[in-house]
């Protein structure tokens, strides 16, 4: 049987040549199941102190383990790639926005939050970036499509779930645009650069900086969210 040393090596190549996050499960092919789930957590907890110093970090996101490059990395790395990512519009960001935190969602509750219709091409967008996905219908007239985020959106914000989006500030009395500016400054704050307003739709911003993602503790949803003609569950 193979010993942890050289166990520990095989588990550290993989991960970094992999071209997608690797599961637990994956792992123990690695080891034609030698190994249990239990001594492979360990191995990652060791493999994850071992790189704490460097530009690289192993993390666990919604589908699995992976190395990737640290945040204050991407300052650096950029440089290799000049080229600007893609930029979202503000319908855009908030569309998403509803999506992530009020999910399943049908297009007519998307509208009914934003009060105004939504372009398809909005959905096609985020659809074709991996970002939403149809997950069932709801049993109403014309059965609509119910939308939900997917393990893809999860792993390029690098969270493992739902729960560790940005927590909402209660609002209070906020209403419309105010309580969507503060919604959508966070999850643009969590994906920036991919997400970003476009200069045009870049009008107000916070005054104080949303929590970090990975640190973000679930609060209460603002009255916003509380909308009845817009129900969470099909």
């Amino acid at each position: 049987m193979i010993n942890t040393a050289q166990a520990t090596r095989v588990l550290e190549t993989a991960l970094i040549c992999a071209q997608q996050p690797l599961l637990l499960r994956d792992m123990r092919i690695l080891f034609r199941d030698e190994i249990g789930s239990d001594t492979l957590k360990e191995m990652l907890t060791d493999l994850s102190a071992q790189w704490t110093d460097r530009g690289i970090e192993l993390v666990q996101v919604a589908s699995g383990w992976r190395f990737q490059s640290r945040p204050e990395m991407r300052e650096y790395l950029d440089r290799l790639h000049p080229e600007k990512p893609p930029r979202y519009t503000r319908a855009t960001l908030e569309t998403l926005a509803i999506i992530a935190y009020r999910q399943p969602v049908t297009r007519g509750d998307m509208e009914d939050i934003r009060g105004v219709t939504i372009n398809s091409l909005i959905v096609k967008q985020l659809e074709d970036r991996g970002w939403i996905e149809v997950i069932g219908h709801r049993e109403a007239p014309g059965r609509p499509a119910l939308f939900a985020t997917t393990r893809q959106f999860l792993d390029d914000l690098g969270l493992q779930g739902l729960s560790q989006l940005p927590a909402l500030e209660p609002v209070g009395e906020q209403r419309g645009s105010a309580a969507m500016d503060t919604l959508t400054s966070l999850l643009e704050a969590a994906v920036a650069p991919e997400l970003a307003l476009t200069d045009a739709d870049a009008q107000t911003q916070p005054a104080a900086p949303p929590p970090s993602p990975q640190n973000a503790t679930p609060q209460a949803y603002p009255d916003f969210f509380s909308n009845p003609s817009a129900p969470s569950t099909p």
